[in-house]
């Protein structure tokens, strides 16, 4: 796991060692992503330098260094990720004569480039990767990254400049790059709380999408190529096949992406939560060890919160080597100023803090952690599959003037007498945030499609709150219209957006800011095409979500050690934002500040803290948008153009 950056002059003005002293200051940025060393490559005649910082995984030795030039001398190559079947390509490659001088997967990789071409190699690839690759004779850069966007990639051309890089604060490093905010992916994000691809948040520089290629030649336009195709997954013909026939297949395919990846030949442990997603991981892991595995799990003091006890239960069934903190409240609440350094772009998902405190306490033990993410979005995990599945289908009939009744009937109560009047209810029906669920039902019942029940389920900021922008992430949206399936389609957007530019970004950047590598086994594309080729019921019956997934696990935990209510990675953010982050929070959302700045609409931002502060209604996660992009302001907004 690594940090790549470099660039193209396109005026080749500078000599080699000024070009490789402006690459390393750009991966100077980026040491927290490779601190055991770096170097960089330099061709003043093309103009070109690229530079790496290395965190050594595979092959400790010098043999594994990069940026790395090919046998055959023509390609050279910078490569954050890892590809889990090395091993094979290496055999198939020194069948056909090459010659190998280390033993590092990135050998592997460029030799590949070199015997089958660029294309045809990334496609035989199982793994996470982002590379850049300099083709010495036609003089063209490549620029790659995996098929579920594990590993993130930043370009753009401005001011005679083509750059490139793992983080945005790596192009920042680049003298005579003038970062400019794009206020359109200002309004994207407060929609969704993160900057969806291809967009970034400065004007001009996006994000390679994923399972994507890119060739640049100076001169011409970058060149894209999609080399796998999410939407071909998700609407393959489906399999008839029974139960036991798919509980047996799966488990294959579980199993042999979890071996996969422990390989390392530094210390490795897991994420544990104790849901069903990383005890499965987990419980593979220890399928397939010799010894005790490490498991490394973080919880809250605060009531309601704290999810430790459970992990422990599987931990102990599993016989691991288990290490769980319960953090005070101080000490998470302390580093929340510091996550606008760890994510450089506006980013707004709460469960980054534990995220990052988990990767802290795994990284005093081990280097690799595989996690359990990816698997909600696989095996249909998310409540909304069904929950929003289920509404359309009673409501769809309905008369529209009848659910816009019933929508200001329920929108017209406040939230917080809706859970006064819930607490009529018996104890053991009550539904937890009864005015919340309200209000969402309400703003779903004035929805004239699924689609858009499903757009108001997943957005913060229905309104147009960002000055001078508009909500551009139309092209996942446009691929989904031949998935006719509700749940489906909705996996399907989440697979294209939520996860690799929400999920996958909070445990990139959290894990890399304590140099740990995360892997991801549920992501295996293996395992994401079978799961796809599979009947609906086999992911989610009768309301169950997950269901393949679960059998897999009970074969290994029993059933009611993990079965409980989804509750994700919870972080206490709407009491502290009430209590001890209160004068933070008043701070960067105040009115005056709001309208000098430009960024945000402030009337209905210091409406929705009102009615916060008095508990009304269920508004911290998009408050917590806001003060999360205000709080980035603070820290990269100087020197750029706004």
């Amino acid at each position: 796991m690594c940090g790549i950056a470099g660039f193209l002059e396109l005026k080749r003005q500078t000599g080699a060692d000024d070009l490789a002293a402006a690459a390393r200051a750009m991966t100077d940025t980026m040491i927290h992503r490779g601190p055991d060393s770096g170097d960089t490559w330099s061709d003043a005649d093309a103009g070109v330098a690229l530079a790496f910082r290395r965190l050594a995984i595979i092959d400790l030795s010098a043999s594994g260094d990069q940026p790395m030039v090919s046998a055959n001398g023509r390609y050279v190559v910078v490569y954050n990720g890892e590809v889990y079947n090395f091993q094979e390509l290496r055999e198939e490659l020194t069948g056909k004569g090459a010659r190998f001088r280390g033993d590092s997967d990135t050998e592997v990789m460029l030799e590949g480039f070199a015997h089958w071409g660029v294309e045809a190699t990334v496609k035989r690839l199982i793994g996470m990767f982002a590379f850049a690759l300099w083709d010495r004779e036609e003089r063209r850069l490549w620029l790659g990254r995996d098929r579920l966007g594990i590993k993130p990639l930043y370009y753009g051309e401005s001011d005679g400049l083509f750059l490139f890089g793992s983080e945005l604060k790596a192009l920042r490093a680049k003298e005579g790059w003038q970062p400019r905010i794009d206020r359109d992916a200002l309004a994207s994000y407060a929609r969704f709380n993160y900057v969806p691809a291809p967009q970034s948040i400065y004007a001009g520089i996006r994000k390679l999408e994923p399972g994507t290629l890119l060739s640049y030649t100076p001169g011409s336009a970058p060149e894209l190529v999609r080399y796998w195709d999410m939407a071909s997954v998700a609407t393959q013909p489906r399999r008839d096949i029974g139960d036991a026939e798919a509980i047996a297949e799966a488990e294959a395919l579980l199993t042999d992406a979890v071996a996969r990846r422990m390989v390392s030949d530094v210390p490795l442990g897991a994420l544990l939560s104790g849901g069903v997603d990383s005890a499965t991981v987990v419980a593979l892991m220890q399928k397939s060890s010799t010894r005790p595995i490490r498991t490394f799990t973080i919880g809250f003091q605060e009531q309601g919160f704290d999810e430790s006890e459970h992990a422990r239960a599987v931990a102990d069934h599993l016989g691991t080597e288990h290490t769980d903190i319960a953090m005070a409240p101080g000490h998470a609440r302390d580093i929340i100023p510091r996550l606008a350094d760890w994510y450089d772009e506006p980013f707004a998902d709460a469960s980054a803090l534990p995220t990052r405190l988990v990767s802290e306490l795994a990284r005093r033990h081990v280097t690799v952690a595989l996690s359990g993410d990816g698997g909600d979005e696989t095996f249909l995990g998310y409540n909304r599959y069904h929950t929003a599945d289920a509404l359309w289908q009673r409501m769809q009939h309905a008369p529209a003037p009848l659910r816009r009744m019933a929508a200001g009937l329920l929108g017209g109560v406040s939230a917080r007498h809706w859970d006064r009047l819930s607490k009529m209810i018996p104890a053991s029906r009550r539904p937890s945030l009864a005015g919340d669920k309200a209000h969402k039902l309400a703003a779903a019942l004035r929805e004239t499609d699924e689609d858009g029940i499903y757009r108001c389920l997943v957005s913060h900021w229905n309104e147009s709150i960002a000055i001078n922008g508009s909500n551009q992430n139309a092209s996942a949206w446009e691929s989904a219209g031949d998935i006719t399936d509700f749940s489906e389609r909705m996996a399907y957007l989440d697979t294209m957006t939520y996860l690799p530019d929400d999920i996958l970004t909070k445990v990139d950047r959290a894990s890399m800011s304590v140099s740990l590598e995360a892997r991801t086994p549920l992501l295996d594309h293996r395992l994401l095409e079978f799961a796809w080729s599979l009947p609906k019921r086999m992911r989610l019956r009768n309301g169950e979500r997950k269901w393949l997934l679960r059998q897999v696990l009970h074969r290994h935990v029993p059933r009611t050690m993990v079965e409980r209510p989804k509750s994700g990675f919870a972080v206490p953010i709407a009491d502290w934002l009430r209590g001890p982050l209160r004068d933070w929070a008043e701070n960067l959302i105040d009115e005056q500040r709001l309208r000098e700045e430009g960024w945000f609409d402030p009337i209905p931002i210091r409406r929705a803290w009102s009615d916060h502060l008095a508990g009304d209604g269920n508004h911290w996660q998009a408050l917590w948008g806001i003060c999360m992009a205000q709080a980035w302001r603070e820290r990269w907004a100087t020197g750029v153009e706004t």
